[in-house]
C-alpha cells in the first residue's frame, strides 16, 4: 500500500532554545522570529498584567510568560481554532494557571473585552503584532489565516494602536513590531495617547536596511523618542548575531524591555 504523503495539518515545534513547545497549524501565519523578539522587547514584572492583541497560537505572549515568573498573560485572537490552540499550548508548557486565551477582534468595541474580563485601563503591558501589509499594495496569501495576520485594511493601525490605548492603565507600557518602511505610519498615529516611544531597528546584516522595527511606549508620557542602535539578526558571515541569539534561543530581554 502506498504511503499517505499527506501533509500535517499541526506541528509541534520548539522555541526559545528548547524553552517553548508550541502546538500551531502547518499552512499559514506561524510563530517566527517576530513573536519572540516582540516578547523580548516587552517590560514585564510579576504581578504585572500584560494582553497579547492578535496572539495566534500564543507565540509572543507564551515566550514572555515564560520569561517572567508571575506575570498574567491574556491572548486575544479573532480565529477561534487557533484561540483553542492557545489554550492548548499554555497548558502543555505549564503556563496555564497564568496565561489564558480569549477570542475577541482587536477591532470591537469596548463591550466585548470588559466582558472577557479586559476592561478599560485593566493591563500594565500590552503587546501587539498587527497586519503589516496595506490592503491593495501586497500579494494577498491564498491562505485565510495568513491573509488576516499579515494584510491590513484601511484604518486598522489607528484600531489597534486605539485598542491598546483603551485598555492599558496610565503609564501602561505597549511593545509592538511592525516593518520598517511603516514606521512613519506608527508615528503620525501613537500620539497623543503615547510618548516615551523608543524605537529598535532590526536589520537581517549589518549595512542592509532595516526589516522591521520594535517600538515600545508609555501611554501619557510626553518624554522625547529614542532611536536605539540596530539589533542585527546576523554577522557579516551570515551567521546568527550573539544579540539575536540571546534574544530568541536563551530567552534574553532586548534593552526595550528594561523596567
Amino acid at each position: 500500500m502506498a504511503a499517505d504523503r499527506s501533509e500535517p495539518a499541526f506541528t509541534d515545534d520548539l522555541v526559545l532554545g528548547g524553552r517553548l513547545r508550541l502546538r500551531q497549524p502547518a499552512r499559514g501565519h506561524r510563530v517566527g522570529h517576530d513573536a519572540i523578539l516582540l516578547a523580548a522587547a516587552t517590560p514585564a514584572a510579576p504581578g504585572d498584567l500584560a494582553i497579547d492583541l492578535g496572539a495566534g497560537v500564543g507565540g509572543a505572549g507564551l515566550a514572555l510568560a515564560q520569561r517572567v515568573p508571575g506575570v498574567v498573560v491574556r491572548l486575544v485572537e479573532i480565529e477561534p481554532q487557533l484561540v483553542q490552540l492557545a489554550r492548548d499550548n499554555a497548558t502543555r508548557n505549564g503556563l496555564a494557571a497564568r496565561v489564558s486565551a480569549h477570542a475577541l477582534d482587536v477591532t470591537a468595541s469596548a463591550a466585548p473585552f470588559a466582558a472577557a474580563g479586559l476592561g478599560a485601563g485593566t493591563a500594565d503591558r500590552v503587546l501587539m503584532n498587527p497586519p503589516f501589509r496595506p490592503a491593495g499594495r501586497t500579494q494577498a496569501s491564498p491562505d485565510a489565516r495568513r491573509r488576516i495576520a499579515h494584510v491590513a485594511p484601511p484604518g486598522a493601525l489607528a484600531i489597534w494602536l486605539g485598542t491598546a490605548a483603551r485598555l492599558l492603565r496610565h503609564d501602561g507600557t505597549l511593545a509592538m513590531i511592525f516593518r520598517a518602511d511603516g514606521l512613519g505610519e506608527i508615528l503620525g498615529m501613537i500620539e497623543p495617547a503615547f510618548g516615551a516611544l523608543t524605537i529598535l531597528p532590526v536589520h537581517p546584516k549589518p549595512a542592509a536596511p532595516a526589516i522591521r522595527v520594535l517600538v515600545r511606549a508609555i501611554k501619557g508620557s510626553r518624554a522625547p523618542l529614542a532611536l536605539l542602535p540596530g539589533l542585527m539578526l546576523n554577522g557579516p558571515d551570515g551567521r546568527p548575531s550573539a544579540e539575536a541569539e540571546a534574544a530568541l534561543r536563551e530567552g534574553k530581554v532586548l534593552p526595550l524591555a528594561e523596567l
